[in-house]
């Protein structure tokens, strides 16, 4: 991590857990030092089980040299978080819970960490035929400001947009779960290494020098299997 006077994460975790809540049912250290990602901005992502709680609550602190981020819910709240997860197809709480480093438990984690692993494998709910179509509308709408863009700065925004577009429908299409920042290459890594590195590449060669046919490329490609753009014809809310 770059500063040899900084306790180790779990050490670190453990100190915070016993100092300020030494009486809950349970606690996880999860995140990036879990998953042997950490670099030196990365923090500590503990997730906190205390059936004291009337709410689930986030707070950030700072102590051990260490930013951490808590995330604090009783023993009924967690499942709403799972729920709300599961429906924006971005499962935090169940991947933190599912991957997270015990730090304590008098007897509740083993089933949340069941819940959560369960959660993940199922994946998120399959889309409807009517949200690709919607949703390939929209990614047509954006190609195409793409493509007629001669603004550098207005393309460069586009881009970051058709980029959020691909990386969901090429995912949830395929019943995967998406992210946002950089959970979006790492759920595309996820789900096909090969389409990751395509993905990264058309994107980085507009970036670096305004080329925008692997772009246009990548996204037809993509579209194509479910009948290509689409605007002729498209109608959204028409009674």
């Amino acid at each position: 991590m770059g500063d040899f006077n900084k306790l180790e994460p779990i050490k670190a975790a453990q100190k915070f857990i016993n100092k300020y809540f030494q009486y809950c049912d349970g606690a996880l250290l999860a995140g990036s030092v879990v998953r042997g990602e950490a670099t030196e901005t990365s923090d500590l992502d503990i997730v906190i089980f205390d059936n004291t709680f009337s709410s689930s609550y986030r707070e950030s602190i700072i102590d051990y040299e260490w930013q951490i981020e808590v995330f604090a819910h009783n023993l009924n709240s967690y499942r709403d978080y799972f729920e709300s997860d599961y429906k924006r197809a971005r499962p935090s709480l169940p991947r933190m819970v599912s991957e997270g480093k015990i730090l304590k438990d008098n007897g509740v984690i083993e089933s949340i960490k069941c819940e959560a692993k369960e959660l993940i494998a199922k994946g998120p709910e399959k889309w409807s035929d009517e949200t690709i179509k919607t949703k390939r509308y929209f990614i047509t709408d954006s190609l195409d400001d793409f493509i007629g863009c001669n603004s550098r700065a207005e393309g460069i925004f586009i881009a970051n947009t058709l980029a959020e577009l691909v990386s969901e429908f090429v995912l949830r299409t395929n019943n995967r779960w998406i992210g946002t920042s950089k959970w979006i290459i790492r759920s595309l890594r996820h789900f096909d290494v090969n389409f990751a590195d395509q993905f990264v590449d058309a994107f980085d060669m507009f970036y670096k020098n305004g080329e925008k046919q692997k772009i246009i490329k990548l996204v037809d490609e993509l579209l194509q299997p479910y009948g290509g753009r689409l605007f002729d014809g498209f109608s959204l809310g028409k009674k």
